[in-house]
């Protein structure tokens, strides 16, 4: 089973830690005890709201790219759990509008390289 606060808290800890920052820099700044931190990312705890939008701000990261980067966890997470079991993974969302690689500003026509969270992947415009 996939637990979202475990995924949460990966995340959480990888942000702080990118910035080379102590788990009691951000508890201090984000006013939240520096055992509870621990316990959000470590996935022990689930975080409110509120919490995460103090430890955000902490971070100087949008609550939007947090939130983000555990979808596209929870998403490979779900990915690996249903090659395990064998089972045909549920469709994806489907894609109504697709964007237009002339729209983006500066990127070739005929090649856009996404990075995902382990590896780039290069997708070829139609």
């Amino acid at each position: 089973m996939i637990l979202l606060r475990r995924l949460l808290g990966d995340v959480l800890r990888r942000q702080r830690q990118r910035q080379g920052r102590t788990l009691r820099e951000v508890s201090s700044s984000a006013r939240v005890s520096l055992g509870y931190l621990s316990e959000v990312e470590r996935g022990q705890k689930e975080a409110s709201s509120e919490l995460l939008s103090s430890i955000c701000d902490a971070l100087d990261v949008r609550m939007s790219e947090l939130m983000r980067e555990v979808s596209d966890e929870l998403a490979l997470a779900e990915l690996a759990e249903s090659a395990k079991s064998d089972a045909v993974p549920a469709p994806m969302r489907p894609v109504l509008n697709p964007l237009s690689v002339t729209s983006v500003t500066g990127v070739p026509e005929e090649r856009v390289t996404i990075k995902a969270p382990t590896e780039a992947v290069d997708v070829v415009a139609a």
